[in-house]
């Protein structure tokens, strides 16, 4: 409770369970509650939150980790208490890029600046870039689809694989859940609000 995450990595045991969904609605939920929150997109294999925007992925993260652009300059407000930096040119080696000191320094600045850090990266299955980040970071929450065909010794390998750099893995998130029969939004025993999501 003194410490709380602060940088805090989304990754998933493999390809389109919804990771980067859950930043983007994640960052949204945060930034209605007041809280200074930034969205990164450090995955250079397939960058999405840009998308989701609406927003030209120009320069962002990599034309600040080439010293091309200040972090002012590639920070885009979205909503109040909401901002992003995007993935931006595409290093070809991103491994190498995500574990040197210009993104230690990088992370270091937001950490400074905002209340929350979202990190949207590879799934950790296909990459190590995720680890690279989880070592780096306060925290991971692991992003799982809930209607995908089980593989339970994937989401067990992701697992030991972030723990393996000494990560902490803050939870799972369960996306595409499919309610229970009679919880529909009507009844004492449900909820109705409204909210910007993103999908």
């Amino acid at each position: 409770m003194d410490d709380p995450p602060k940088a805090i990595v989304l990754t998933s045991p493999g390809l389109r369970e919804g990771k980067s969904t859950t930043c983007a609605n994640l960052g949204v939920v945060l930034a209605q509650a007041d809280k200074e929150t930034l969205l990164v997109d450090c995955d250079f294999r397939r960058p999405a939150l840009h998308r989701m925007f609406g927003l030209r992925n120009a320069w962002g993260l990599g034309g600040v980790l080439q010293d091309e652009r200040s972090l002012r300059e590639v920070c885009i407000e979205i909503l109040p208490n909401l901002k992003i930096v995007t993935a931006g040119p595409l290093p070809p080696n991103p491994v190498e890029v995500l574990d040197s000191q210009p993104f230690a320094t990088f992370l270091a600045e937001v950490r400074e600046q905002f209340d929350y850090v979202l990190v949207d990266s590879p799934p950790v299955q296909a990459v190590s870039d995720p680890v690279v980040l989880a070592a780096q970071a306060d925290g991971v929450l692991l992003i799982l689809d809930a209607q995908a065909p089980r593989r339970t010794h994937l989401q067990q390998e992701a697992v030991r694989s972030l723990e393996a750099v000494r990560s902490v893995v803050l939870g799972l998130v369960m996306n595409n859940v499919e309610g229970r029969p009679g919880w529909n939004g009507h009844g004492s025993d449900s909820y109705s609000y409204e909210e910007y999501t993103i999908r």
